[in-house]
Order: structure tokens, then C-alpha cells, then sequence
């Protein structure tokens, strides 16, 4: 038993310190499968596959620079009106705190005893005299002597370096994963353009029977990654559609920039419907009607009913097969190890490792167990 828990843990290790690399393969090798079937239908009107490749490559960036810009366009409007919606948080805020403080007073009056609330009264009293008598002091205290040119102070050198490391590393991080992201493009053109010689060359690993078995898994998880990511795409889409319609018709501010936001959102497991609201909320607060709240938060969970029992059982469900408890632990491992992207990406990576099982006879239990 030493031998597979040493090996186990010494994957889960790689995966957890190299997950920005496999993140950005895995995410290259998703949009690879569900760009393939554009590149197969230009190959059959005898274009070259490298042409092909290039074309359908350039089509999706243009697709994701028209998006981005009609994204940008919405947030800077959304920049512009800032000052309102800060103006209305702390509206908010306030309103909450003075609640509070009332409902604290009313307790206090009906708890304490009259002698004891005067007794309180007096003590929050002198409280506040010697906070007012402290800040008057600090007012009135001699200035601190002048640093020396060319010294610095121990205590801010100490913060600055702080500081500067904290920068930096956040900085560091940054670029990496820019610099991961700008693969991209790259690696799923290249994955389309070789994708048939990268296939053959894959299955002379292989001999015989297993071949068969190869061919079969790879086949069986580029169906399952295309049916689940075109699958969630398309409903997001017609979410996104769906709850622009429904906030530009209640007078929600910017509807095409909450509508696919929410939209997609919605299709998160778990976590979807909280994520699903947060945005239609904010851009109610330029309203700040309590009618605008409660049709907002109607509609979204309505559409979310709809689209989590009805419909992505039909589109995205019956490719995948994954039952509710195996996709709650894969969201936990996943999200453990790789964060945000994990959450993501779990559902797909386990459903290609159950097409996996399905298809090797020795892991065929595993395949049974992972799936409904």
C-alpha cells in the first residue's frame, strides 16, 4: 500500500505546484476539441489544414475581441456612474448601523435597570471625554526630531520592504499567468493544424487491442468535453439572452452587461444562484427601489430553477453521467488545488477521466462508480 499512496500523493503535489502550466493546457486542449469539428468541415471543402486552422483561430479571436469591447464599453459606463453607487452603499450602510444602534438602545432600556443604564451612560461618557482628552494630546505633542538625510527609520524600512515584497510578488504572479495565457492561442492552433499527426503518433504507444481501446478514450473524451462546454455554452447564451431581456424590460441599468454575467453565473454548480444575483443587485442600486430588488432576485432564481432542473439535464447532463456526490468531491479536490480554475475545469476533468474507465475493460468499476 506504500508504493500507490507515496505515487498519489507525489501527483497531487505536481498538480497543486504546476497548476498554472496544466491549467493552461487542459484549458488549450478544451477549446482544441471544441474548435475541431469547424476545422473538419473547412477540410472537406479541400482546404489545407493549416489554413483551415488559421481561419477558424482567427474567427474566435475577432468573436472574443468584439465581446471584450462590448464588455469595455458597458464598465466604462458602469465607471462613470461609481459616485452614485458609493453614495448608495454608504446610504445602506448607514441605515443598517443606525438600525442596529436603535435596536441595541431598546434592548439596553428593556434589560438593564435605571440605576445601571445611568451607571453605563456615565462610564461611555467619561470613555468618550478621555478619547476626546487623548486626540487633543496628540495634537498638542511636540514634533518628532528630523531623520538625517540619507537614514531611514527602522520601522518604515521594515514596511517598505514589506510592501515592496508583497508587490512584487503579487506582480510576479501576475506576469506569470499573463505570460501562460498568451500560450494559448499557440498551443490550440497547433493542436488543431497536428491534431491528426499528434493522433497517429499517440496511438503507436499502443498495440492490438489496447490501440482500439486508446482510439476509443480519446474519442469518448473530446465528446464529452465538446457536448459539456458547447452544451453550457449555449445555455448560457440563451441565459444571458433571457436576463438581458428581463432586466431592460424592468429598467435594470446596464442589462447587456448583467444579463450574460448573471446568466453565466447561474451555470456554476452550487454557488450559481448567490453568484447568479450579485451583479443584477449592484446595478439596482442606481435605482435603489425595493421593486427593482424583488423582481430582480424573482427573475434570477426562476431562470435558475429552470435552467438547473429542466434544461441542463437535457443539454449538458445527458453526456457527462456524473453523480451528485462524486461531482461534489471533484469541485472540492479541484477547487483545493487549483483555485477558481478548478471549479471550473473539475466537472469536465473528471467526466474525461470516467470516459476513460468506461473504456479500458480493468477500470471499467471505476467508470461505474463515478458515474449515475
Amino acid at each position: 500500500m506504500a508504493l500507490p499512496v507515496v505515487a498519489l500523493g507525489v501527483a497531487i503535489a505536481i498538480l497543486y505546484f504546476g497548476r498554472v502550466f496544466f491549467i493552461t493546457s487542459i484549458t488549450a486542449v478544451i477549446i482544441a476539441f471544441i474548435l475541431e469539428p469547424f476545422v473538419a468541415l473547412l477540410v472537406r471543402i479541400h482546404l489545407p489544414r493549416s489554413v483551415a486552422s488559421l481561419v477558424v483561430c482567427s474567427i474566435a479571436l475577432a468573436l472574443l475581441y468584439v465581446i471584450g469591447m462590448g464588455a469595455y464599453s458597458q464598465l466604462s459606463a458602469m465607471y462613470g456612474d461609481f459616485p452614485k453607487y458609493g453614495q448608495e452603499i454608504g446610504d445602506m450602510v448607514d441605515g443598517v448601523r443606525q438600525k442596529v444602534q436603535a435596536m441595541e438602545d431598546r434592548t439596553l432600556q428593556m434589560v438593564m435597570p435605571t440605576r445601571r443604564r445611568q451607571e453605563e451612560q456615565e462610564r461611555l461618557k467619561a470613555q468618550q471625554l478621555a478619547e476626546q482628552q487623548a486626540r487633543r494630546n496628540r495634537r498638542q505633542a511636540p514634533p518628532q526630531p528630523a531623520v538625517p538625510p540619507g537614514t531611514i527609520p527602522e520601522a518604515r524600512a521594515h514596511d517598505d520592504s514589506t510592501i515592496g515584497a508583497y508587490i512584487y510578488a503579487r506582480l510576479s504572479s501576475f506576469y506569470q499567468i499573463l505570460l501562460m495565457v498568451s500560450f494559448i492561442p499557440f498551443l490550440v492552433y497547433f493542436m488543431l493544424s497536428w491534431g491528426d499527426h499528434m493522433n497517429r503518433s499517440f496511438l503507436q504507444f499502443f498495440h492490438g487491442e489496447d490501440r482500439l481501446v486508446a482510439a476509443r478514450s480519446l474519442q469518448g473524451i473530446a465528446a464529452m468535453a465538446r457536448a459539456f462546454v458547447v452544451g453550457n455554452f449555449l445555455l448560457g447564451m440563451f441565459m444571458a439572452l433571457l436576463s438581458s431581456l428581463i432586466f431592460w424590460f424592468i429598467r435594470l441599468p446596464f442589462p447587456l452587461l448583467m444579463g450574460p454575467l448573471s446568466g453565466f453565473m447561474s451555470l456554476l454548480p452550487y454557488v450559481g444562484l448567490p453568484l447568479a444575483l450579485l451583479p443584477p443587485l449592484f446595478s439596482a442600486l442606481a435605482v435603489n427601489e425595493v421593486s427593482i430588488y424583488v423582481l430582480v432576485i424573482a427573475w434570477v432564481a426562476l431562470l435558475h430553477l429552470i435552467a438547473m432542473n429542466l434544461l441542463y439535464p437535457k443539454v449538458v447532463g445527458s453526456r457527462v453521467h456524473l453523480n451528485p456526490l462524486i461531482v461534489t468531491f471533484s469541485l472540492m479536490l479541484w477547487g483545493f488545488l487549483w483555485d477558481a480554475p478548478g471549479l471550473l475545469l473539475a466537472i469536465p476533468l473528471t467526466a474525461g477521466l470516467k470516459a476513460v474507465c468506461d473504456n479500458v475493460r480493468a477500470l471499467r468499476p471505476i467508470g461505474k462508480f463515478l458515474g449515475d
